[in-house]
């Protein structure tokens, strides 16, 4: 399953933004493609234009994916070429999505990285990174079982949220800020309250945001842990929520805020927050990559496609012992127990590795050892 839906999401942003075609019109195809082996735009553009017409029988629009097919794959090639080159940037969006996009678009278009790896696998990789990101990490899994119903953009926002409280809270006791100063920018007054790994997160409710909006009919991907779960008794489900950057807040004078619309409080958008997520893990070189580092600098490209790997690996990691824990514990307490796994395996300053400064050691073994055993 986790290989279809990395390879759908794979198609999905091929067909809608590289060969522009309509979203509906994406969807349609992709079960075609997967099952002529398809899978990607490399596999396209070598297909040829006879089996790509016989999926896309408009012979204009097949042309037109084809095309594309080949723009993206020698592009791809020559950045592997040419170690200079910068990968492929993504368009920039809002936090509320770009203008001409649905929010199911959006949805869709944050999407993160899905593993492929056995258990067994996962507890043989160790990963490179920091505290901050590893926290990310956990919040957003978590957020996937205590608060199902929200949309991907939300556990983004939130998660950020939450490990910028973390930060907050590690500077005062490291005694870089005072206590007061700490209230003062997390007043975001009139505004609800949610805890997650122990952080009391301010949160802004989006009343008037439907993920599912322009989602087509007959919909069947699996897209719900982008979406947000259903209600199982179809009742109306709690609105989608932004996690308030309070920081921005009490860098604002308190008169300022007075008679600021809801629309403009800060918030953490959750395309900076996938970004950063996407960033920040690389993988421990063993002998065979030391090895092959020793013989030049990897291209961007495939260092772009390492580190989303990576970041597959760790969350479902992560999401296994979760879901092991869901049943038998309520959201409360696996919002507490998921901080205590999260306090083991964060990677220490002593566990640091030449070269990548305060960056430390993450086991994915270790993470995996707090599995519930059935």
């Amino acid at each position: 399953m986790a290989m279809a839906v990395s390879q759908v999401q794979t198609l999905l942003r091929f067909l809608s933004q590289d060969a522009k075609l309509p979203l509906a019109a994406a969807m349609g195809k992709v079960n075609e493609l997967l099952q002529a082996g398809l899978t990607c735009p490399e596999d396209i553009s070598k297909g040829g234009i006879d089996l790509v017409q016989g999926i896309f029988t408009d012979g204009k629009v097949a042309k037109q994916v084809l095309n594309a097919a080949t723009r993206v794959s020698k592009k791809r090639a020559a950045s592997e070429e040419r170690p200079g080159l910068s990968p492929q940037k993504r368009p920039k969006t809002s936090a509320y999505g770009k203008d001409d996009t649905t929010p199911f678009e959006t949805e869709c278009a944050l999407a993160l990285p899905a593993s492929t790896a056995s258990e067994e696998e996962l507890a043989n990789i160790v990963l490179i990174t920091n505290r901050a990101p590893l926290v990310l990490a956990f919040a957003l899994c978590v957020l996937r079982y205590t608060m199902p119903e929200q949309p991907i953009s939300s556990r983004l926002s939130l998660s950020q949220a939450v490990v910028s409280a973390n930060s907050r809270s590690k500077a005062v006791s490291l005694g870089l800020e005072s206590d007061q100063s700490v209230e003062q920018e997390c007043r975001g007054e009139g505004q609800p309250t949610i805890r997650i790994l122990g952080r009391d997160i301010k949160v802004l409710k989006r009343w008037d945001y439907n993920p599912r909006d322009g989602q087509p009919p007959g919909e069947y991907l699996p897209v719900d842990d982008v979406l947000g779960d259903r209600l199982p008794d179809n009742s109306k489900p709690a609105p989608p929520i932004w996690g308030i950057d309070t920081g921005a807040i009490g860098r604002t004078r308190r008169s300022d805020m007075r008679g600021m619309e809801e629309k403009t409080l800060p918030i953490y958008t959750p395309q900076s927050a996938r970004s950063y997520l996407l960033k920040s893990f690389v993988k421990a070189p063993d002998e065979d990559t030391k090895a092959l580092s020793s013989s030049g600098r990897p291209s961007p490209a495939r260092l772009e496609a390492e580190k989303e790997a990576c970041v597959g690996h760790v969350l479902r990691s992560i999401d296994l012992v979760c879901r092991s824990w869901v049943s038998t514990l309520d959201a409360d307490e696996l919002d507490r127990l998921a901080w205590n796994w999260y306090v083991h395996v964060r990677p220490s300053v002593k566990s640091g590795v030449e070269g990548w400064g305060e960056k430390g050691l993450v086991k994915l073994s270790e993470i995996l050892a707090f599995k519930r055993k059935s």
